[in-house]
C-alpha cells in the first residue's frame, strides 16, 4: 500500500512503570503498572495518521503473541504497514520508569526492531513515499543502521524527502558525536527534529539558537525543528530562527513519548501543505495534550480530538 508518509524503524511493547512517590530502594511502592504500545518509530506514525496524514510503517517484530498485538494496533490506529516476522528475536520491549514529578527513565531491549536488514526491505513501498521519516534508534547499532541507510537512497531515489530524529542524547553519547554524524550527515536530510538535549550533545551549544545555527551547518539544507519542551519550539530555515511558544503550561503527567507525538502531528501538518510554524504550533499543542496523560499514545480525548478536527 501506498502512503504520503513512510516510517522505518522500532515497534516496541512499553511496561511503564509509574510511581506516586520517590522509589524506596530495597523497599516497596505502590504504584501503575501497565504494557503499552511504543516505539519511537511507531509512535510517530500512529500521531501523523492521527493528525490525519496517510502513513505506512516499516519494522520487525518477533513471531510471537506481541508480535500479533502489534499487527492489530498498528490496524487499529489507521497505519497501513510492513512488518517482517522473524523467528530468532523476540517482538521488542522498553522498560518505562516515570517518577513522581513525570520525568522518565528507560531500559531498552535488543528484540526484533533491532535486526532489520536491507534485503528485508519493501522497496516499491518506500520508493512511492513522498516522505519518509527515520529515528537515531535505527542508527546506534547495525543492524538495523545499514537498513535505514538503504531506505534514505531508496527514497531519495524515489524523489522523496527526508526527516530525522537523533532520538537520544546518552545514546548518542555512548555512540560518540563523531560517528552518530558520519552515518547521518552524508543522508541529505530535509528535517531535523533533535530536542534541546540532543542538539548540545552533537553541537557543544548550550542555547537554543546557536544550535539550531550549528547544527543547520552540519546538516546542510535541513529545517531545523528543536524540541523545547516546556519552552515551545524553534524552527530554524534560510539562516532565520523562529520561537514558537508552548500551546500552554500543563503538569506533567508522563513526559513519554511527547517528542515522538511532536514529530508526528509536525510532519501531518507539514506534508498537508502547512507553514512550518504554524505547523510546529500545532504539535505543540498536541505534544501538550500528551504530558497530561499515561503512555506515548494516550487515547485521544475530547480536548485532543477538538484539536485533530480543528486542524484539518
Amino acid at each position: 500500500m501506498t502512503a504520503e508518509l513512510c516510517v522505518l524503524g522500532d515497534f516496541a511493547w512499553d511496561v511503564l512503570i509509574r510511581t506516586n512517590t520517590e522509589l524506596m530502594r530495597g523497599g516497596d511502592t505502590f504504584g501503575e503498572v501497565a504494557l503499552l504500545p511504543g516505539g519511537s518509530a511507531a509512535n510517530v506514525a500512529v500521531w501523523a495518521a492521527r493528525c490525519g496524514r496517510p502513513t505506512h510503517f516499516v519494522g520487525k517484530i518477533g513471531r510471537d503473541r506481541m508480535g500479533q498485538l502489534a499487527v492489530e494496533d498498528l490496524e487499529q490506529e489507521g497505519v497501513s504497514h510492513d512488518l517482517v516476522e522473524s523467528d530468532a528475536n523476540l517482538t521488542g520491549s522498553v522498560a518505562v520508569f516515570v517518577d513522581h514529578t513525570g520525568e522518565r527513565s528507560m531500559v531498552s531491549g535488543h528484540g526484533a526492531d533491532f535486526f532489520l536488514l536491507p534485503s528485508e526491505l519493501p522497496r516499491p513501498t518506500i520508493a512511492a513515499a513522498r516522505h519518509l521519516h527515520l529515528t537515531a534508534w535505527s542508527f546506534f547499532t547495525d543492524p538495523p543502521r545499514s537498513a535505514a541507510r538503504a531506505a534514505a537512497v531508496i527514497a531519495r531515489d524515489g524523489g522523496a524527502t527526508l526527516s530525522l530524529d537523533p532520538g537520544s542524547f546518552q545514546m548518542i553519547g555512548e555512540m560518540g558525536v563523531d560517528h552518530f554524524l558520519a552515518v547521518t550527515t552524508d543522508l541529505d536530510v530535509d528535517i531535523f527534529l533533535p530536542n534541546k538535549e540532543e542538539g548540545e550533545a552533537l553541537t557543544g551549544e548550550t542555547e537554543p539558537e546557536p544550535i539550531a545555527r550549528a547544527l543547520a551547518a552540519l546538516y546542510p539544507g535541513a529545517m531545523i525543528v528543536l524540541k523545547l519542551d516546556a519552552d515551545g519550539a524553534l524552527v530554524f530555515r534560510g539562516g532565520a530562527a523562529t520561537v514558537v511558544p508552548p500551546a500552554s503550561a500543563p503538569s506533567v503527567v508522563d513526559a513519554t513519548g511527547a517528542g515522538d507525538s511532536f514529530a508526528g502531528a509536525f510532519l501531518a501538518r507539514w506534508l498537508g501543505g502547512g507553514d512550518p510554524i504554524e505547523a510546529a504550533r500545532f504539535a505543540n499543542q498536541v505534544s501538550a495534550w500528551v504530558i497530561q496523560h499515561t503512555g506515548a499514545r494516550p487515547a485521544p480525548g475530547r480536548r485532543l480530538r477538538d484539536v485533530l478536527d480543528a486542524a484539518r
